[in-house]
């Protein structure tokens, strides 16, 4: 099926290993079917590990054709890979080069390749690998594949229908995973509270 990603950018207070608090902004991308479910998606995704306030400063589509995931330990930054797929018109001879973007977990720009050409062992047309580079991603929310038939299945998250309960201009009260969320959207950008069920206060980010 095929995949809509979009990048989402959060931003807050992060204790860096000095112990001090920096204000950071961190890219994710998320699957999803518009901006609206992006949005709920990326909220209900980081809701467990960030505890206080997070914003969800920008959201937009990112266009890449294809995920080259890894699950070595070592593997884990994203690089974005440009190519150009490579055809021959049979009347006229001509060379025809289709460009196209795909997304390699790897541990650097040379294991990046490396797992580039695996992933695309498969293809039948020829292909140049015109750039490669490392983005600022640090994870990606795929849709779960069925555990029945091993298939992908969207699925509405959810925290989707309590979120779009929430306009602009408005703020609200969710549960996402077990945790009180309050979404508020009185700002420019979306500010997401998080705090647990025993303790009403306003946590520290971790």
């Amino acid at each position: 099926m095929e995949q809509n990603w979009f990048e989402c950018s959060i931003r807050y207070e992060k204790t860096m290993e000095n112990g001090m608090l920096k204000k950071v902004t961190e890219k994710y991308l998320v699957d999803a079917l518009s901006f609206t479910e992006a949005e709920a998606r990326i909220i209900e995704e980081i809701t467990p590990f960030i505890s206080g306030e997070f914003t969800v400063a920008n959201i937009k589509r990112a266009n890449y054709s294809e995920l080259f995931p890894c699950d070595e330990e070592v593997a884990d930054r994203w690089f974005k890979c440009k190519l150009a797929f490579i055809t021959l018109d049979e009347k006229t001879g001509v060379e025809k080069k289709t460009p196209t973007q795909v997304l390699v977990q790897a541990a650097d720009l040379r294991d990046a390749v490396k797992k580039l050409d695996e992933g695309m062992k498969g293809t039948m047309a020829d292909y140049e690998i015109a750039a490669v580079a490392e983005t600022p991603v640090v994870d990606v929310y795929p849709y779960a594949a069925d555990e029945e038939g091993g298939h992908e299945e969207r699925r509405e998250p959810t925290a989707t229908e309590l979120l779009a309960a929430c306009r602009d201009g408005e703020k609200t009260e969710v549960v996402v995973r077990g945790q009180n969320v309050i979404v508020d959207k009185t700002g420019k950008n979306t500010v997401v509270i998080t705090y647990s069920y025993d303790n009403n206060e306003k946590q520290s980010p971790n």
